[in-house]
């Protein structure tokens, strides 16, 4: 027995998360290097030592109440960890708001800070009879690009004919490297692909007195380079993983959790078991976008389950502007009865990036009351009443999001209300939208997305080179070159598409999420005009 207790204290669970929609994966390590806080080490080891039923000689132990003390120690220590995750409203606060008469603000700072909230506190919302209520011109509306340069190799290099060179350099790593001469326009286009970032310019050929080298196109794109060569890259199917790599962060599809606030629902366990939804409520999801059947749907589903069932039978999906977006409707998602946390819900919802609420009443939202790494923004969304018009709807919108996402269009009028239900769905997807690919600017997002592209550029680079190498007739590489014959880039034989699979797949609860759409594998695009 002291040799099994020694066994579980040199062995301690590390919770390693990852953010976003990155999804998340449990890590083990020996000893001291696990880095679960003190507290709850000694919490863990003081459930194991202490005695779950009276003390009997061991011999005499019936197998079922071995069975019934490991299932109790399981739970315990089960609760031990979701403890960590709860999120209790602070009680002074939450009698003051039930006791304060008029209206109040959607949203409420959290009492530990870390977040924005548009409109401020101190800017008082005009709500008076004379206020304007038409909202901002949707024309104003733009979509945010994730990444604005990510399809340019596409555009101009891929039907022209052009050269892709890869390096490693010593203080910068892999390199990949594409010039195009637009005889044309008398101009030479170039990309240079770094750990960092992709780097993009057009030089004037009379800059030049002749044909430059892929050495000093590199340094005229960025100065830190400093290898002496690049190599040619003489692999046909070159420009199929160079516009994988390219576009990796593209995606029009997205999905975003819907919460349901009643009034006087102040914490997390509240606000998601509810199970009934109102009329006013399912009226607000209309304007959103239609409630379809999972079951055997065929369009973009966010992660949910169209075979069996297991994540509910309906949800609200809509098409905007060349984008499929699929909410995670919390009131249609799996309810269990006796959980109050609702993981079933939670798991879907606290996997998303940016949630929307809606409050019947006068509740108001707090920042952080629902814990999540990945939730990064919350659209919060209240109907109101105008004495004099009570026969039209009227929708106060309000956002915030953690310190370090950047702000984010469309602006919210002033006042942030609106009367016409196609402006309001207009601004709310477009916001959402924008409010995601603004979220993966925040810290925890960023570092994740270099160590993903530092990942995939170091294989892309690794491939290119080894490929060409084959085309060169190396006699080393020939079993490469015939298994490649075999299978094609496209079924994913090549290292850098398993790589980046491999990368996309961990990004996301939902490949289809931040993936790429497979492609056809089609013939050399460096061909003569």
């Amino acid at each position: 027995m002291e040799g099994e207790k020694r066994n579980d204290t040199s062995l301690s669970r590390k919770r390693s998360f990852t953010f976003g929609a990155y999804g998340g994966v449990d890590k083990f390590t020996c000893g001291e290097e696990a880095s679960r806080p003190e507290s709850v080490q000694d919490n863990i080891l003081d459930i194991l030592d202490s005695p779950v039923t009276e003390s009997k000689p061991f011999l005499s132990t019936s197998s079922n109440q071995r069975d019934t003390e490991l299932f109790e120690i399981i739970e315990k220590l089960q609760g031990s960890r979701i403890d960590e995750q709860r999120c209790e409203f602070p009680l002074p606060l939450k009698s003051q708001i039930l006791t304060i008469g008029g209206d109040l603000p959607l949203i409420l700072p959290s009492e530990s800070g870390g977040y924005w909230i548009d409109p401020p506190l101190e800017r008082l919302v005009d709500m008076s009879p004379s206020s304007s209520y038409s909202g901002s011109d949707p024309e104003s509306y733009d979509i945010m690009e994730r990444d604005g340069e990510a399809k340019i190799y596409h555009e101009f290099f891929r039907s022209r004919y052009h050269h892709s060179f890869t390096a490693v350099d010593p203080a910068l790593g892999p390199l990949v490297l594409s010039v195009c001469l637009e005889e044309e326009e008398n101009k030479i286009r170039v990309i240079l692909r770094m750990r960092e970032c992709s780097l993009h310019g057009v030089f004037s050929v009379s800059l030049f007195p002749n044909i430059p080298s892929a050495v000093e196109l590199a340094k005229m794109l960025c100065d830190r380079v400093t290898v002496a060569k690049f190599d040619v890259v003489g692999y046909l199917k070159a420009p199929d993983l160079i516009t994988a790599f390219d576009e990796h962060r593209v995606s029009p599809n997205f999905k975003f959790g819907i919460l349901y606030q009643k009034e006087g629902q102040l914490t997390e366990e509240d606000i998601l078991s509810n199970n009934t939804e109102s009329e006013e409520f399912k009226e607000f999801l209309s304007v959103l976008g239609e409630t379809v059947e999972l079951q055997g749907f065929t369009r973009f589903r966010g992660g949910l389950d169209v075979c069996h069932g297991q994540t509910g039978s309906e949800a609200v999906y809509t098409s905007f502007h060349g984008r499929e977006i699929m909410f995670h409707v919390a009131t249609k998602l799996p309810f269990t009865e006796g959980d109050p946390q609702q993981l079933q819900r939670k798991r879907h919802i606290g996997n998303d990036i940016v949630a929307l609420v809606y409050q019947e009443g006068q509740t108001p939202f707090l920042s952080d009351v629902i814990k999540s790494h990945f939730l990064h923004c919350f659209l919060v969304v209240r109907r109101i009443q105008r004495p004099e018009e009570e026969d039209k709807t009227v929708y106060q919108v309000s956002v915030t999001a953690r310190e370090d996402v950047p702000p984010f269009g469309p602006v919210l009028p002033d006042p942030p209300v609106f009367t016409e239900r196609s402006l309001l769905r207009e601004f709310l997807l477009t916001k959402l939208i924008n409010a995601e690919i603004s979220c993966y600017k925040a810290q925890r997002f960023s570092r994740l997305e270099l160590r993903t592209r530092s990942s995939l550029l170091e294989s892309l680079q690794t491939e290119l080179s080894t490929r060409s190498q084959c085309m060169m007739g190396d006699p080393s590489l020939s079993g490469l070159q015939s298994s490649e014959g075999v299978r094609g880039v496209s079924e994913g034989s090549g290292g850098f598409i398993e790589n980046f699979k491999r990368a996309i797949r961990v990004r996301s609860h939902s490949f289809e999420t931040l993936g790429v759409p497979r492609k056809v594998a089609v013939g050399a695009s460096q061909r003569p005009k």
